[in-house]
């Protein structure tokens, strides 16, 4: 594995992204047709905002909701999987470049893994 090529680490790299995006695509198509299925005859309110349920802004929330097969829990499951896609290939590029031993780029490449992280707290 310490002989990846760049070609083979972006090939791989891509391979996340385009695996990450299209997972997250088909769990909020599925839970959008969930919703549709469950709210279909529901009227909209548009007078009133009324924002996220308690149980959607906490991680166990939504894993909680997307387990009762709530359709709000499993688009928001999907969401995060589409907020993790970029982390997850900072984060093996992370690892690809300490395999090459790259040191510049594992600290610039660290850094950035750090920011991301930071900010989805």
């Amino acid at each position: 594995m310490r002989d990846w090529t760049d070609q083979q680490v972006e090939r791989m790299v891509g391979n996340i992204l385009r695996i990450g995006v299209t997972l997250a695509a088909l769990v909020v198509l599925v839970g959008g047709a969930t919703y549709l299925v469950q709210h279909a005859a529901d009227a909209p309110h548009y007078g009133v905002f009324s924002g996220e349920k308690s149980n959607l802004r906490t991680l166990s929330g939504i894993i909680a909701s997307a387990r009762e097969l709530r359709s709000l829990g499993i688009v928001q499951v999907g969401l995060l999987l589409l907020i993790a896609t970029p982390v997850a290939r900072v984060a093996f590029s992370l690892f690809a470049f300490l395999r090459k031993r790259d040191w510049a780029y594992v600290a610039v490449t660290a850094i950035v893994l750090g920011v991301l992280v930071y900010s989805v707290r």
